[in-house]
């Protein structure tokens, strides 16, 4: 995949940009809009991909009778054949997977061939794109550059409470020799702290991420995971945060919160060359 910069809109610092219409904030590192997804310009290089899409393809499983054919227009873009994709059934669990060459295709056209019992995804292959699906819970992008290893977990509220990311990184430090501190880690879209409403019994599960307002609750994902990510090791500036909450910007991204049963899926994907 080769991507041009100067033909797409990009996004930097703290500055404020339009795409389709919509207000998106950055907080650091460039992030730069294609036709139907964004990427890390950090993180995407001539051995790297690491995408997301926005809400102009569905490309979750349910639902969806459009899911092939959505699936085939934006690999095709990337360069990557849909049929070679890998997607786990992502029970929101904290279990995570090395994927092997074997797993290639699993989930790529149907729910019921997707990896069972797992929520993240870490490999050293090459050509084996590894994918989420989300609709509000927060996609999380690993790249070491030292070993050439990748990974991508599904950090919903269940996740992030069994520390799906520490256990992303402890993974790829086992299996992969990764060391935390060469790790560059990039979060796409999720819903915000201001959108994220929980119920009280959240006290029991959060010691931190939790904002009472008015005597209602709101979770923040993004503040969660970044706070394992630093205990497990990973610098601060090797963080590419976005501030693109689903919620807010529904024109943008799916939102289950707002659009329940119907809502649409995302893809998160990244993938050795």
């Amino acid at each position: 995949m080769t991507i041009n910069p100067v033909r797409n809109f990009a996004f930097q610092g703290r500055q404020k940009g339009i795409s389709n219409g919509v207000n998106l904030e950055m907080s650091n590192n460039l992030i730069i809009k294609e036709s139907h997804y964004y990427y890390f310009q950090r993180l995407n290089s001539n051995n790297l991909v690491a995408v997301f899409s926005d809400r102009s393809l569905d490309l979750g499983f349910h639902n969806n009778p459009q899911m092939k054919g959505n699936r085939k227009r934006l690999l095709d873009d990337l360069a990557i054949d849909y049929q070679d994709l890998v997607c786990m059934k992502q029970p929101h669990n904290n279990q995570v997977k090395r994927a092997e060459v074997s797993d290639k295709g699993h989930g790529a056209l149907d729910y019921e061939s997707a990896l069972d019992t797992f929520d993240a995804l870490i490999t050293n292959e090459k050509n084996l794109a590894l994918a989420i699906l989300t609709a509000d819970c927060l996609p999380i992008f690993f790249f070491d550059p030292e070993h050439n290893a990748i990974g991508l977990c599904h950090a919903g509220w269940r996740p992030t409470k069994g520390k799906i990311a520490a256990n992303t990184i402890n993974k790829m430090k086992e299996e992969l020799n990764t060391r935390p501190e060469d790790l560059i880690v990039g979060f796409g879209p999720c819903i915000c702290k201001d959108c994220y409403e929980v119920g009280k019994e959240f006290k029991n599960y959060f010691s931190d991420g939790l904002i009472e307002k008015e005597e209602k609750f709101y979770l923040d994902l993004i503040k969660l995971n970044r706070i394992q990510l630093q205990e497990a090791g990973v610098r601060t500036d090797n963080i590419i945060g976005s501030s693109f909450c689903t919620s807010c910007h529904n024109d943008e991204f799916f939102s289950y919160r707002k659009e329940k049963t119907f809502c649409g899926r995302m893809i998160s994907l990244i993938m050795l060359k």
